[in-house]
Order: C-alpha cells, then sequence, then structure tokens
C-alpha cells in the first residue's frame, strides 16, 4: 500500500477529495459538529473538497496513531471506498502520529496546524507576510524531517549508534533549516523596528490607533472596508485576511484616526503562528481602543469570544485597554433570534449589535468610539482673527467645533478637543 512519499504534496492540498477528522476527546468547549464545521471551512479554504466529516469518541489518546486501532481501520475502509486523498485531522498530530496515519490509511495525513500553515502560506501577500508564514512553517517542519526522509532509511548501512546517510542528510536539512530561521527571524527583527518607528511617529502626531480584533471570519474586514472605503479581501472564507492593513479614517470630533485590520484568531491558534504573527499583532498591543468583532449568528460564538480573549491576553494586551464588542451579522438572524440579541446587546454598554454587510448600526459604533476616545476632551474658547483661514481649518481638522461668531474684531470658536491639541494650537499660535 502506497504511503503518498512518493506523491507530490501539492496533489493533497488544492482539489483534494478529504474526509475531516475530530478526535473528541471531551475537552473542548465546542460539540463535535460545530468542530467539524469550522475544520471543513478551513480544509475549503484552500480548496479541498471535503467529502466525509467524522467525529471518533477517543477516551485516551494512543501514542502511536492518536485514535485507536479499530477506529483507524474504520477510518481506512472508508478512505478506499470513497478514494480519499487526504485526512484532515482536527488535533495536534505528533510526527510518529502522521507517519503511522498515513502508513495505516494510504492517504496524506495532516493536522490543524498543518492546515492553518498551509492556509497562512497561500493568503500571505506582504514580504512582511510571507517571512512570518515561512519561518512558521520552518519551525512545524523542523520536528518533522524524520517523516519527510523516510526514504533514506533503507541506506543507514550502519549499525547501532552508527549513522549512515540517511541521518547525515536529516542532520544536514535541520542545519539548513535553523539557519535560515535565523535569518528570517533578523528580517522580522527589522520589520518590527521599522514598525515600531511608524508607531512612534504615530503616537508623536498624536492619532488614536483603533483595531479591529475577532475570531476569524467575523466580519472584520467587511467592517473595516465599509469604515475606510478600503477594497481589502471580504470573503466568506475562514483567514481572508492575514497581511495587516491600517488606514486613515475621520470620526466625530477626531480629524484622523488610524483604523488596523487584523489577522482573525482561532480556537488552538498554532504556537508558532503566534509567535511569528507577533509583529503583525503589535499594532492590537498598542492599539487605544479595541473593536472586538462577532459573529453573532454563530452557535459558538461564546466560545469563539473566549478564544479571541485568551489570545488577546497573550499577546499581552493590557486590560485597561479600551474595547467594544460589535455583534456582528444581525442580518443572518432569524426574527426571534434577533429580538434576543438586541435584547442582550441593550443590557450593556459596551455592546453594539450590527451588520457591516446592510450598515445597520454601524453609525452608532462610530459615535460611541469616539466619543470614548474624546472622553478626556475639553470645551476651550478660542478667539482668532478673522481672516485667518488656516488658523480655522485647524480647529475644524483637530477638534470638535460646538459654535463660533463673530465678537468685535474677533472670531470666537467653542471647541472641544484634547488637552495635547489644544496645547499644540498654544504652540503654534504663539
Amino acid at each position: 500500500m502506497s504511503t503518498g512519499f512518493d506523491r507530490d504534496p501539492d496533489e493533497y492540498t488544492r482539489g483534494a477529495k478529504a474526509a475531516v477528522v475530530y478526535p473528541d476527546m471531551g475537552a473542548s468547549s465546542r460539540d463535535a459538529e460545530a468542530r467539524l464545521e469550522e475544520t471543513a471551512g478551513l480544509a475549503a479554504a484552500i480548496g479541498v473538497e471535503v467529502r466525509e466529516k467524522v467525529a471518533i469518541k477517543l477516551r485516551q489518546p494512543k501514542p502511536g496513531t492518536l485514535i485507536g486501532s479499530g477506529q483507524v481501520e474504520a477510518l481506512a475502509e472508508t478512505v478506499r471506498d470513497r478514494e480519499l486523498q487526504l485526512a484532515v485531522f482536527d488535533a495536534a498530530l505528533t510526527p510518529v502520529q502522521q507517519r503511522n496515519l498515513e502508513t495505516a490509511l494510504g492517504c496524506k495525513v495532516i493536522d490543524r496546524t498543518g492546515l492553518i500553515l498551509e492556509i497562512f502560506g497561500e493568503r500571505a501577500r506582504t514580504a512582511e507576510g510571507r517571512l512570518q508564514v515561512e519561518l512558521a512553517h520552518l519551525d512545524y517542519q523542523a520536528g518533522r524531517l524524520v517523516r519527510s526522509w523516510t526514504h533514506l532509511e533503507r541506506q543507514r548501512g550502519g549499525f547501532g549508534f552508527l549513522g549512515g546517510p540517511g541521518e547525515t542528510q536529516i542532520e544536514a536539512d535541520r542545519r539548513l533549516i535553523r539557519d535560515r530561521m535565523a535569518r528570517l527571524r533578523r528580517e522580522l527583527d527589522q520589520v518590527s523596528r521599522t514598525r515600531t518607528l511608524h508607531r512612534d511617529r504615530r503616537q508623536r502626531a498624536p492619532w488614536p490607533v483603533v483595531a479591529l480584533v475577532g475570531y476569524t471570519n467575523a466580519g472584520k474586514s467587511t467592517l473595516f472596508n465599509r469604515l475606510t472605503g478600503a477594497g481589502v479581501m471580504a470573503e466568506n472564507l475562514l483567514f481572508a485576511t492575514l497581511d495587516p492593513t491600517l488606514r486613515q479614517i475621520s470620526l466625530p470630533g477626531i480629524d484622523k484616526a488610524i483604523l488596523s485590520d487584523t489577522v482573525g484568531f482561532v480556537s488552538e491558534l498554532p504556537t508558532q503562528l503566534v509567535a511569528a504573527f507577533k509583529a503583525t499583532l503589535e499594532e492590537v498591543v498598542s492599539a487605544d481602543l479595541l473593536i472586538h468583532v462577532r459573529d453573532i449568528a454563530h452557535p459558538d460564538t461564546e466560545a469563539q469570544r473566549a478564544d479571541v480573549e485568551k489570545v488577546l491576553s497573550d499577546l499581552g494586551v493590557a486590560e485597561a485597554t479600551p474595547r467594544f464588542e460589535a455583534w456582528n451579522k444581525l442580518d443572518l438572524l432569524e426574527e426571534a433570534e434577533l429580538e434576543r440579541v438586541l435584547e442582550g446587546a441593550a443590557k450593556r454598554s459596551n455592546v453594539m449589535p450590527i451588520s457591516a454587510v446592510t450598515g445597520e448600526g454601524v453609525d452608532r459604533l462610530i459615535k460611541t468610539v469616539a466619543s470614548r476616545l474624546t472622553e478626556g476632551h475639553r470645551r476651550y474658547t478660542i478667539e482668532l482673527n478673522p481672516a485667518d483661514g488656516a488658523g480655522a481649518a485647524w480647529l475644524h481638522q483637530h477638534g470638535d467645533v460646538c459654535d463660533h461668531w463673530v465678537e468685535g474684531d474677533k472670531a470666537v470658536y467653542e471647541v472641544r478637543m484634547a488637552p495635547q491639541d489644544f496645547e499644540r494650537f498654544e504652540t503654534r499660535h504663539a
């Protein structure tokens, strides 16, 4: 029986017929059906054709194959009968488990981490995104070279502790991977320093940064496009957005703010990706305000919320950072469910029900965010020469002009603005 090692790996991604397997160990807050649907969605994101969805109850994981021998045989029969080329396990497989399952099933096997890395590798567009994905992929593959080089076992020729060509090749590859990873980390450090310089420059401006965060496919990019008019990829796909996108927006009382669209989070996000995408997510860590976009129509919306909060905590986002929840996708709710959601949202001051597709509730979200960002603003009475058009324009750009009138030979403006902006104005007009 073929184990798949002699075939082109690309055969098993785009267009492959696959089974999605969820080993249910009872530890997840989601039900098995929801997990299978999510993993099938992840597989579809790279063009895999999911033919079977199988939930397997596990009392105790097996060191060699994760699932029991009887379960392996039943799954192998399904693979043969349906002529499947790929089995996607919604779990973290060790290199040994992956190899043993491929041998037993007669098809390619990838785990949740490998699947997410495949998606990230296909979707990353910027140089930074590609660097981050490559680093994560190399980190993942470093421990799996024994699987990649099984065909060299026949060349070993040594006895006991004496290694042969196969082991030499594995060591050579490990060294190449370590060297490449070191170069990638140096390049990403440079990216991180550049991003820090840009962020410092913005903070000196000072322009507030608002970051959209949320579970993958929650609708962040659709909301981002509505708020900015940008053309960011926004499709009904998991991980549609990978590379960070920053745009300048205007908010009531704030002439200029920076809106950041970030990579979607997911449950059990591979540790390699959390580490590799740290530079990208620095925008989230340093944001003045977070908008947590939630797919309120999803059956596991509460579990997704918990996953996002955990990732934010792991990233070091301060609990004191102001945040709002945008309960998105109202347009997908039935009338009774919509009423229940709206009633629940009304009881919480930090929740705004919205539809990023139809625009419902978005204006209120904008006003609420602006109000929170301008909480420290004060009201100032400023006198200008009526001919000072540049000064008047500056006040309109950096503050909220509540009223203005002409008094004698002076134009008087009542303006709400941040104290630091008022100091900048006084310095400018000193």
